[in-house]
């Protein structure tokens, strides 16, 4: 085998999703084998080269390509004193004086994202912002005019396609001024690099006719995967072994309660279904869970129970489930609080990725967590064998006893309290395991207290406001034989308070959203069972990053078919049989003679 080195160079480059992709293809023909080689890329954000020159090992370079005008209308304000436009000699200086193969360019997409309204995004600024995207493709071309690359691919948004017609035209004439054959085209970045995801972006593929006359083909379409095959290889959110990308975001309560109910593989459109009535949710009321009347809550059909003095949502069954919710009418149609099923694949990992924002969380199915603990609190059917007796038997062993007409006091006599009527059982020496009957039920409240009584100043089942001290903790502290509780406001979060919660779906799973690893994985920067570790420590600049780059995966299915054109080309061959259809395909016949005119 001969080893052919191929050079790219990344213009736009953001994190370099794209230019690692392109580090690992390896295509073959005949006996050639490419190695593809990154000589550097150039971006405005200094975290994100930081993040490239990680993930290709090769140093980005920092650098601002608007010219005077552009700067001015974008920021608003006039550029530092130190501030300059770039040149042509720049871009040469970021490839380190070299010449690449194969140009990529991914120029910034927020003026032609649907995610941006049609008005706003005529206005000076992000007009300005688009005309970067040509102003890019012409200091690229001049940088090597005098030897151009054989290959030049341009990634963006698909509706560039309508929103920047016509910047497009420009840049095509552009390109074609220069010796290239273009075709504009659109791909699924999940296709065809085998992802998790669904990803539509538009592609404009340039080849210079001299130097390469080959067809280029477009890479091999493979099925969707589904989510849970990426996220079903990972730790559980929050595992500290997966590092803090990996952690759950906090959300607002009202968030966590929004996805709980988005059905899995539906977004925010399925809260429609639920049955409302005078502005409430009539079927559901969300309350702390709690045990023997404490906060307790009666059905709206049900009657309430005895109203007493103390009466109060934390001592008895004073609470109600009002089905009466107003239903927010605010949300936008889109994929707000999208919830993916564990075995579908995901939409597009853009640069937003909140779960208000669009499809981003997912209902795992492994709400329960590691298995250590499952048996725990467990309860034995009547009808089945009991787990394995431990010598930890405080765990797993309970029984659902059918019996409900036994009376407890006739099986085992515990705490045994005789009424006031009744002659008592008998007395015996010791009651060391808590049998006998040394209690009676006595009906006399008005009994007489003294001074000294142990029973009226140990403050036996005492409560202590929120804003006092409590007493002196003891050894023996206990609820019922001290001042050991608190009169705790906190009852439930308000509707904006961020917390980390975990809330099992009516489905029987978690919905929550895409951690920042995860979100990683699904772009294949990084392989599920690895650690990723990003410039900062914000998950909002790690997210928009991961969003806006090329999945590796996809700039590697790129890289390949692109490293067979060249192969081909340096063999002398200009013939390849594929049943790939072809990128430049209205000009198919024409570009595979090598003397053909653009």
């Amino acid at each position: 085998m001969i080893t052919k080195e191929i050079k790219h160079f990344h213009l736009f480059c953001g994190l370099g999703g794209g230019a690692r992709g392109f580090n690992r293809a390896s295509p073959r023909v005949g006996n050639l084998q490419a190695r593809f080689r990154c000589l550097g890329g150039i971006d405005v954000d200094a975290a994100s080269i930081r993040d490239f020159s990680r993930l290709t090992g090769v140093p980005g370079t920092v650098l601002d390509l608007f010219d005077r005008e552009q700067y001015r209308t974008f920021h608003g304000s006039e550029p530092p004193a130190d501030w300059r436009e770039a040149t042509a000699t720049d871009i040469q200086r970021a490839a380190g004086g070299e010449r690449p193969h194969i140009v990529f360019l991914s120029a910034p997409c927020k003026g032609f994202s649907g995610l941006l309204s049609e008005g706003k995004s005529k206005t000076d600024k992000y007009q300005a912002l688009n005309r970067l995207t040509l102003r890019g493709v012409w200091l690229m071309l001049e940088a090597w005019h005098d030897d151009p690359p054989e290959l030049i691919i341009f990634e963006n948004v698909p509706r560039i396609a309508t929103r920047g017609r016509h910047l497009l035209d420009q840049i095509v004439s552009l390109l074609r001024a220069y010796g290239y054959a273009v075709a504009e085209t659109t791909h699924d970045c999940g296709e065809i690099g085998g992802l998790a995801q669904s990803r539509k972006r538009f592609l404009l593929v340039a080849r210079h006719i001299e130097k390469v006359p080959p067809f280029l083909y477009q890479p091999d379409a493979k099925p969707l995967r589904a989510v849970g095959d990426v996220l079903g290889r990972m730790l559980l959110p929050g595992d500290l072994r997966a590092g803090p990308m990996h952690r759950v975001p906090s959300l607002q309560w009202k968030t966590w309660v929004r996805l709980a109910f988005v059905e899995a593989g539906s977004d925010w459109r399925s809260l429609n279904r639920l049955a409302v009535e005078d502005g409430k949710l009539r079927d559901y009321l969300i309350v702390p869970e709690m045990h023997a009347g404490v906060l307790g809550v009666q059905g709206w059909e049900r009657p309430s129970t005895t109203i007493t003095g103390k009466g109060r949502p934390a001592c008895g069954n004073f609470a109600v489930a009002d089905p009466r919710f107003e239903q927010s009418a605010l949300w936008k149609d889109g994929q707000a609080y999208g919830v993916r099923r564990w075995d579908g694949s995901t939409g597009t990992v853009a640069g937003q990725q909140g779960p208000g924002q669009g499809a981003y969380s997912v209902a795992d199915p492994r709400h329960h967590g590691p298995a250590k603990h499952s048996n725990e609190f467990r309860i034995v059917r009547w009808d089945r064998a009991s787990m394995a007796v431990t010598s930890a038997h405080g765990t797993g062993q309970a029984v659902a006893d059918p019996r409900g007409g036994a009376d407890p006091s006739q099986l085992h006599g515990k705490r045994h309290v005789t009424a006031w009527i009744d002659p008592t059982r008998a007395v015996i020496a010791g009651s060391t395991s808590g049998e006998g009957a040394y209690a009676v039920a006595d009906p006399r409240p008005g009994m007489r207290r003294e001074a000294g009584d142990h029973y009226l100043t140990g403050g036996h089942y005492g409560v202590v406001p929120w804003e006092s001290s409590a007493g002196a903790v003891s050894a023996a502290a206990c609820h019922d034989n001290g001042r050991w509780t608190v009169a705790d406001p906190r009852a439930m979060p308000a509707p904006a308070e961020k917390l980390v919660c975990r809330i099992v779906a009516e489905d029987g799973t978690w919905h929550r959203p895409f951690t920042t690893l995860e979100l990683a994985a699904l772009q294949s920067l990084v392989d599920p069972e690895e650690m990723l570790e990003l410039d900062g420590l914000s998950d909002q600049a790690w997210r928009e990053r991961i969003g806006n780059a090329v999945p590796s995966a996809a700039g590697e299915a790129i890289a390949h078919v692109m490293g067979e054109t060249l192969l081909l080309a340096w063999t002398g061959e200009t013939f390849l049989l594929s049943a790939q259809p072809i990128w430049v395909r209205p000009m198919a016949v024409a570009l595979s003679l090598p003397s053909a005119a653009a």
